[in-house]
């Protein structure tokens, strides 16, 4: 029985491995899609605020059948959508006059998959019955960045090796995850978090909690933190500074995903001797100071040195802030 629980545990790992990839992967082919579809800044953008928004809307809304159709039914679907947008994404620009269509649609539907995993994920490790749950819950959540990490990696060395021309046969390679986690979610066993009988809160009441609120706008403001630099580094790296997109992801993405990764891993360890509230402060200080250095310091092209600077200095900052914004959230209700 023990060992199903470390099944249904890694199955939970995996999910946000699957997360990173609808969420990071992408990103990594922005300037593809600007030379191979002539598409403009401007729709690239718009594809960043429709995958997000889709997720945000995805985890509102999802509270409401969630426990009508089940944990398992939800996370099977969520996986579904994230492997079909995927897979998609490698033939719908294809099908319409504008090519942007297409790859909006794509990813509107792994958006769908992204946010279910975001609202399903945890629960269903919280409830298995593991010995050290707080380590478990740090460990769950630093394997999103590490997912980051290992797209970024692997994208990297195989367009190293073949080119990005071959993107397309990249990602059906990460659709094979997605379809293999969903098989193993058909199998492990999922429980509960409440008792026979017991019901959570309401949306209703939990709306009318002023804590929610403002741990909510906190969640927002950490996340956009963290994704303006994880979905624009690859971009920013490679057209602003004129470096070689192997070398942009690596300083970009990939470190910010790997430092993210072990704030995470930190944190979870020593929480017990940060000051949470300080510690937050000075981290949204040098937040603030790196995306000004983004925005308004002027650096030539050719002096390396500082363009990979001002690559890695923001991620430096911003690995803190979301991991801590992230327990405040689980523990607002001793905050009533």
């Amino acid at each position: 029985m023990k060992q199903d629980y470390k099944k249904t545990t890694y199955a939970c790992f995996i999910g946000y491995i699957v997360q990173a990839i609808v969420n990071s992967f992408v990103p990594l082919l922005f300037v593809t899609f600007q030379k191979t579809y002539q598409i403009p800044l401007t729709k690239i953008t718009l594809l960043i605020t429709i995958n997000f928004v889709i997720q945000l809307l995805i985890d509102l809304l999802s509270a409401g059948f969630i426990d009508k159709i089940g944990y398992r039914a939800s996370v099977i679907i969520a996986h579904i959508c994230a492997a079909a947008g995927l897979v998609l994404l490698t033939v719908l620009p294809e099908f319409f006059a504008d090519p942007f269509v297409g790859i909006l649609m794509s990813v509107v539907i792994y958006a769908v998959g992204g946010g279910l995993l975001e609202v399903l994920v945890s629960p269903i490790i919280e409830a298995c019955p593991t010995d050290n749950k707080e380590a478990a819950m740090s460990l769950l959540h630093s394997f999103y960045c590490w997912g980051c990490t290992g797209v970024v990696l692997f994208s990297t060395v195989f367009f190293a090796l073949f080119g990005t021309e071959h993107w397309k046969i990249l990602t059906l390679l990460w659709v094979i995850i997605p379809v293999c986690n969903m098989i193993l979610f058909t199998k492990v066993p999922i429980y509960s978090l409440h008792e026979e009988g017991e019901k959570g809160m309401t949306m209703g009441e939990l709306f009318r909690e002023k804590v929610f609120w403002f741990l909510m706008i906190m969640m927002v403001c950490s996340g956009a933190s963290e994704q303006a630099v994880s979905q624009w580094a690859s971009t920013f790296a490679e057209q602003g500074l004129g470096i070689t997109k192997t070398i942009g992801d690596l300083v970009g993405p990939m470190a910010f995903s790997i430092l993210m990764g072990t704030s995470r891993l930190i944190y979870g360890k020593y929480r017990d001797r940060f000051d949470l509230d300080q510690f937050m402060k000075l981290s949204t200080l040098l937040c603030i100071g790196s995306y000004l250095l983004i925005a308004f310091v002027p650096v030539p092209a050719d002096r390396h040195s500082w363009d990979l600077f001002r690559v890695c200095f923001p991620i430096i900052c911003a690995w803190e802030l979301e991991p801590q914004f992230f327990s405040r959230f689980c523990c607002w209700r001793d905050l009533c």
